[in-house]
C-alpha cells in the first residue's frame, strides 16, 4: 500500500511539475464586435510579436512562450489598446469597436494590472475638461488640484496591491502610469495658464511645485512606450528647451516652439538627458517629424536641422524614415517643379502630376473613400473655392481607396471627373508629396511649386 501511495505521490508531483511548465505560457484571446478588420496583431514596442486572424465568430488567440514580462500593445486598426503579460497569464478580452476603449474588458489571470491601466486611461479622457478648467487657476491652487487627483488613483492603486498579486514590475508600471500622467500637467500648466489667462506664472511657481522632477528617470526601457511616461518626458524636454530659449536666446518672435534654435535644443536636451537608447531614438524622431512637418521652415534651416540631427543621432533606429522625410520636404520647395509622381484617371490611362499642373494654375486636393466626412467636406470646399477663385483648375487625388469605390464615390458627386485621379501606390505619393495633414492642398503656377504646405480650408 505504502509504494502505491508513493506512486500516486510521485505522480501527482510529476504533473503538477508539467502544469507549472505549461503555465509558463501565455494564452491571450477574445471578441471583437464589429470588426473593423481581419487580424489581431500584438506589438512589444514597434516590433510584432505575432498576428492572429479573426474566425467566424469574429474570436482570436495567441498561445506565446518564451515572452519577456512587460508590457505590450495590441492593434485592430485602427484602434490600439495596452496589453500587461507575463508568463503564466491566461487573458480574454471582449470589445466593440463602436466604443473601442470603453467596451473593453479584461479577464482571467493578468487581468488586475490591465484593468487598472485601463481605467486610468479612461479616467484620464474622462478628467480632461475638468483639469482644462483648472488651467485658469493660480500655481498653488492647481498643483493642488492635480495632486489630488493623483493620490485618488495611487489610493486605488494600493487596494488593488493588497487584493491581488502583483508582481514588482506590474506594480512599478502601474505607479509610473500614474505619476508620470498626472505630474505632465503640471509641466504643461505655465504655458495653458498663458494662453488661457495672458498671464504669465513661469517665473512665479512656488519652490516645490516641480519637486517630483527629483524623481525622474531616463534609463528604463520597462516605461520606453508606456504612454503617459512617454507624454510627459515629450512635454518635459519642450519645456526645459523654452526656458533655455527665454534664458539664452535672442528671441525675434514670441513663437518659439516654431524655430529652428528651439529644435534645435529640443535636440541637445534630449542628447543630454535620455539614457535609455530606444527611448532616446524614439525622441529625436518625434522632433524631427514635429519641425519638419508642421513648421514648414526654408530650405536652408531645414538642411541646418537635418545636420544637427545627424550630428547627434546618427545611428538612430529611425534614420532612413527621418531622411526620406527630409527629401520628400526638400523636393517641394517653392518654386521647383512638383515631383513626377503617376496617377491614373477614370479610363485607367496613367498620367504625371507635371502634365496635369502644365499651362495652368492648379490645387491638388487629396480624399480617401475611408472617411466619407472629409470627403463631404471636401466637396463643398471645392465647391465654393470653384465659384470663388475660377482661375485656379481644382484636381483631386484620391488616396487608399479601391478603383470600384472611387468611381461610385465620383458619380453620386458634382465633382468634375476630368479633374479626379487615383494614386495606385499610396507610399510613394505619400514619400513623395509628403501628404500630411489631410486637408494639405498643393498649389502651382504650370508645374511650379508655389506653396506644397497649403491647408485646402485656408487662404490660396
Amino acid at each position: 500500500m505504502n509504494k502505491h501511495l508513493l506512486y500516486l505521490f510521485l505522480f501527482l508531483l510529476a504533473a503538477c511539475g508539467a502544469e507549472e511548465e505549461i503555465s509558463q505560457n501565455v494564452f491571450f484571446a477574445g471578441e471583437i464586435v464589429n470588426p473593423t478588420t481581419t487580424h489581431v496583431v500584438l506589438y512589444k514596442g514597434d516590433v510584432v510579436v505575432d498576428s492572429a486572424k479573426l474566425d467566424e465568430r469574429s474570436r482570436f488567440s495567441f498561445q506565446l512562450d518564451s515572452i519577456t514580462e512587460g508590457l505590450y500593445h495590441f492593434n485592430h486598426d485602427p484602434e490600439v489598446q495596452y496589453i500587461y503579460l507575463q508568463k503564466g497569464d491566461s487573458i480574454v478580452i471582449r470589445l466593440n469597436t463602436v466604443d473601442f476603449d470603453e467596451s473593453l474588458i479584461f479577464t482571467g489571470r493578468g487581468e488586475e494590472i490591465n484593468n487598472f491601466l485601463l481605467e486610468l486611461f479612461l479616467a484620464n479622457e474622462e478628467e480632461a475638461e475638468r483639469i482644462r478648467s483648472y488651467y485658469t487657476l493660480e500655481p498653488k491652487e492647481f498643483a493642488t488640484k492635480i495632486d489630488s487627483l493623483k493620490q485618488e488613483k495611487l489610493d486605488i492603486l494600493d487596494g488593488l496591491t493588497v487584493e491581488a498579486d502583483l508582481s514588482d514590475k506590474e506594480e512599478k508600471i502601474a505607479k509610473t502610469s500614474v505619476f508620470y500622467n498626472y505630474n505632465m500637467y503640471k509641466e504643461v500648466y505655465p504655458f495653458r495658464h498663458k494662453r488661457r489667462t495672458n498671464n504669465s506664472v513661469i517665473n512665479d511657481l512656488p519652490d516645490d511645485f516641480y519637486d517630483y522632477r527629483s524623481e525622474l528617470t531616463f534609463d528604463d526601457q520597462d516605461l520606453t512606450y508606456l504612454r503617459p511616461y512617454y507624454n510627459f518626458v515629450k512635454y518635459h524636454v519642450g519645456n526645459l528647451s523654452y526656458m533655455t530659449c527665454v534664458n539664452s536666446c535672442d528671441i525675434e518672435t514670441s513663437v518659439i516652439r516654431n524655430q529652428l534654435h528651439f529644435n534645435k535644443h529640443k535636440l541637445h536636451i534630449i542628447d543630454s538627458l535620455v539614457e535609455e537608447k530606444e527611448l532616446k531614438d524614439n525622441l529625436f524622431r518625434n522632433v524631427a517629424f514635429d519641425y519638419l512637418l508642421k513648421v514648414h521652415d526654408t530650405e536652408k534651416n531645414n538642411e541646418s536641422f537635418i545636420e544637427g540631427f545627424h550630428e547627434l543621432s546618427s545611428n538612430n533606429r529611425h534614420i532612413n524614415e527621418i531622411n526620406t522625410l527630409y527629401e520628400g520636404i526638400k523636393n517641394i520647395q517653392p518654386n521647383k517643379k512638383i515631383p513626377s509622381i503617376q496617377v491614373l484617371d477614370l479610363e485607367g490611362n496613367t498620367i504625371s502630376l507635371p502634365e496635369i499642373a502644365k499651362n495652368q494654375n492648379t490645387v491638388f486636393y487629396f480624399w480617401s473613400g475611408t472617411d466619407r466626412t472629409h470627403f463631404e467636406n471636401i466637396k463643398r470646399r471645392i465647391a465654393k473655392l470653384t465659384s470663388e477663385k475660377p482661375d485656379y483648375s481644382y484636381v483631386g487625388i484620391n488616396i487608399k481607396t479601391e478603383q470600384g469605390h472611387w468611381k461610385a464615390l465620383l458619380e453620386s458627386s458634382n465633382l468634375d471627373p476630368e479633374n479626379q485621379f487615383r494614386a495606385p501606390d499610396f507610399e510613394a505619393l505619400t514619400k513623395a508629396l509628403i501628404i500630411y495633414p489631410l486637408n494639405k492642398c498643393i498649389v502651382t503656377k504650370n508645374d511650379v511649386i508655389v506653396d506644397a504646405f497649403a491647408n485646402v480650408y485656408g487662404p490660396l
